[in-house]
């Protein structure tokens, strides 16, 4: 259907506009008429009414001829005989409308009056139909620029999502190779422990694929998420393993992606923990700021170990899962001083 009969905004402009064109008709019908003003406006009101619907055929017109992909030749004459057609329907539509004025204005002189409009509406009845098309014309370029826009915007959408999805992927094996590598070690020395880190994992992995599933979640499912690696970890390391959370408890109500702090809180472990003799403690805060969240995660360093760089893995995965869903507005910042590594995450609202 034609868009501008489906907006009632646009509908309501197009008839007026042809108000006015109805206005300037009935000002020049007047005196060439010999008819008062009255009676041109009952005569040049319906008429444009009339013809401003009939014009609305150039919509069909222009879609099966569109300007590209067609000659201008053919463009050019498909749209005059469709003007030309138009008006002489319209001519027809003028003089049937000037006798029946006839009929209810004893003063309508109909052989005057007809010479005036007939000779005004094939005159300006070709214009205004081409003038149709030409609007019509921008109106579907303008429906595929908007197209082509969705369209790209769908493409970015579907790739993004593959995107993040593949990085998603990434955690639960970078993760399990990391706990398989940790049971290896503790099956000599601690048979025991061995067996509860691996029944622990099991659970661990099953809560984190159900959440990576979803969209987002809770901001206390990821955190007891969290802990329950930790709790993993606390195996492996006993008294070396300690953490501290402070969180804002308006906080709790926001959402967050799925498995984005646990990669952050694994390398905490394994490159700071994992090489401190006496241990540490990790701490993890998480802040409301306004509609998103602020989370800081630091744990120690060895002096004598190289710093982190923020480009292991499990970091790059949070950066590009930020960047991706949240393009500037997100931001991921990370800072060495000489015995602490941080990482802070500023998450939007969700």
């Amino acid at each position: 259907m034609n868009p501008i009969l489906l907006d009632r905004k646009a509908l309501a402009l197009y008839i007026l506009a042809w108000t006015a064109l109805a206005a300037l008709l009935a000002a020049l019908l007047a005196p060439l008429g010999q008819a008062q003003w009255w009676a041109a406006a009952a005569f040049s009101l319906p008429m444009m009414i009339v013809y401003a619907f009939m014009s609305l055929s150039a919509w069909y017109v222009c879609r099966a001829f569109p300007l590209r992909g067609s000659s201008p030749l053919l463009v050019l004459g498909v749209v005059m005989l469709s003007a030309l057609l138009s008006s002489i329907l319209w001519v027809l539509l003028g003089f049937a409308w000037s006798e029946t004025l006839d009929g209810l204005y004893a003063g309508f002189n109909t052989r005057v009056w007809q010479r005036a409009a007939i000779a005004l509406l094939a005159a300006s009845g070709v214009a205004l139909y081409l003038l149709s098309a030409a609007v019509h014309y921008l109106l579907l370029a303008f429906q595929a620029s908007r197209e082509a826009e969705r369209n790209a915007l769908e493409l970015q959408v579907l790739a993004r999502d593959a995107e993040l999805k593949a990085l998603r992927s990434q955690i639960n094996p970078h993760f399990l190779f990391n706990c398989l590598n940790s049971v290896s070690a503790l099956t000599m020395s601690d048979p025991a422990a061995a067996r509860t880190m691996t029944l622990k994992i099991a659970d661990f992995l099953r809560l984190s694929m159900e959440y990576g599933m979803q969209d987002t979640i809770a901001l206390d499912q990821e955190v007891a998420l969290a802990m329950q690696f930790l709790d993993i970890e606390k195996v492996r390391f006993g008294e070396r393993l300690n953490v501290e959370t402070a969180i804002d408890a308006e906080a709790r109500a926001h959402r967050l992606p799925p498995l984005l702090l646990q990669p952050l809180i694994e390398n905490a472990v394994n490159h700071g923990i994992a090489h401190m003799v006496q241990g540490g403690t990790i701490r993890i805060a998480i802040h409301a700021k306004g509609a998103g969240l602020l989370v800081s995660i630091d744990n120690p360093v060895d002096p004598d170990v190289p710093a982190q760089t923020g480009r292991g893995v499990g970091t790059e995965n949070v950066r590009q899962r930020i960047l991706k869903l949240y393009g500037t507005e997100g931001r991921m910042e990370t800072m060495n001083t000489a015995d602490r590594f941080s990482v802070t995450l500023a998450i939007p609202a969700t």
